[in-house]
């Protein structure tokens, strides 16, 4: 038999005597998904029966504690009716607005899947702490910071130990050190009221406002400063310094330029990422480096790459002469364009500075 069934086959149904008996002595729909179900679990199929309603499950659990013995030719019947009915169907939807809003999870727009789960009036089904074990600090933090000690310390105790961990570390001390006591207070606490809790903790983050940006404020104008010229992105940081000067340094460090290379790249990876650099273009870059206030970037290239290419190097700068500024920060882009992109990919690593590690 296979190792999943469809539900509706074997739920079991009302209007049925003690023993389960139809009127005419042969099993009843209660009996017939009992011996299907009991069949089943001993071929060790894996039936979801925690999907059926709360009443079906009561019906079947106690149709199964009235019944004792099947013989042969019953139990044959009775695989052969369940196997029809199987094999009749072609086709099965999930039940209801949530099983709908499941099966087409992250094939419509999340926008589309919250309208609709709120017109009527459903939440996100499943086990609400497998939703919750998947979701980050930064989204798990501010419900914590707002809920009771008793609470946290159910949801930190349900949670991966290092994502717990986490969490409690970036807690306030006083806040975190009630919690961690509190945690030993739950050995009482019921299945019934750790789920109540899931329920409410998912509840509410299905209640927050959809995000129309997938990353943060910094992250977006680092990224478009990251791609601005050097004028306008110096314009844009006098701007921001006099506006939100933390803002306008969270944003310093969101950027890497040409100029951040000699502090943000390991020396050891100046080969791999000249590898991937056009040398025309790198002989642009660093021939109009200077000029630019980089001095400091031609020497730290030139000091990570084998002698001779950079006497090469040096011999090509000096033959290209002068870089018009255009040329220069267009040959700069493409470089920082090549570093970033082997660092999304996996290939290097940014350097962390002290003052982003404070």
């Amino acid at each position: 038999m296979n190792d999943m069934v469809p539900l509706t086959s074997i739920a079991p149904l009302p209007s049925l005597d003690g023993s389960g008996a139809s009127s005419s002595g042969t099993p009843g729909p209660a009996a017939k998904a009992a011996i299907i179900v009991r069949l089943l679990l001993n071929e060790g199929a894996e039936l979801p029966l925690e999907d059926l309603p709360d009443a079906l499950q009561v019906k079947l659990t106690q149709q199964m504690s009235r019944m004792r013995v099947v013989d042969r030719d019953t139990l044959s019947a009775v695989i052969g009716e369940f196997i029809e009915e199987v094999e009749r169907i072609g086709l099965s939807f999930p039940p209801g607005i949530a099983g709908a809003l499941d099966a087409l999870d992250g094939r419509i727009s999340p926008q589309t899947a919250a309208r609709l789960r709120k017109e009527a009036g459903v939440r996100q089904s499943g086990d609400p702490w497998k939703r919750l074990k998947e979701l980050g600090p930064d989204v798990l933090l501010p419900v914590l910071e707002n809920e009771s000690v008793e609470v946290a310390a159910v949801t930190l105790s349900k949670l991966p130990v290092p994502l717990a961990a986490e969490l409690l570390g970036r807690l306030p001390g006083p806040q975190a050190r009630r919690i961690a006591y509190a945690v030993s207070q739950t050995s009482d606490v019921t299945p019934d009221a750790v789920d109540r809790i899931g329920l409410s903790l998912a509840t509410q983050l299905d209640a927050q406002p959809l995000r129309a940006f997938d990353e943060g404020p910094v992250e977006r104008v680092g990224a478009i400063l990251n791609s601005s010229r050097t004028l306008t992105r110096d314009d844009v940081l006098t701007g921001l310094d006099e506006t939100d000067q933390g803002f306008a340094d969270a944003v310093r460090k969101a950027i890497f330029t040409f100029g951040n290379i000699p502090t943000r790249i390991a020396p050891r990876d100046i080969p791999r990422i000249l590898r991937e650099v056009d040398q025309a273009v790198l002989v642009t870059a660093l021939a109009g480096a200077e000029d630019a206030g980089f001095a400091p970037v031609i020497a730290f290239v030139l000091e990570n790459m084998s002698g001779r290419m950079a006497d090469q190097l040096r011999d090509d700068m000096r033959e290209k002469g002068k870089v018009k500024t255009d040329d220069a920060e267009e040959a700069m882009s493409q470089i920082v364009t090549t570093i970033r992109q082997m660092e999304q990919a996996g290939d290097i690593l940014l350097v962390v500075e002290e003052d982003e590690a404070e």
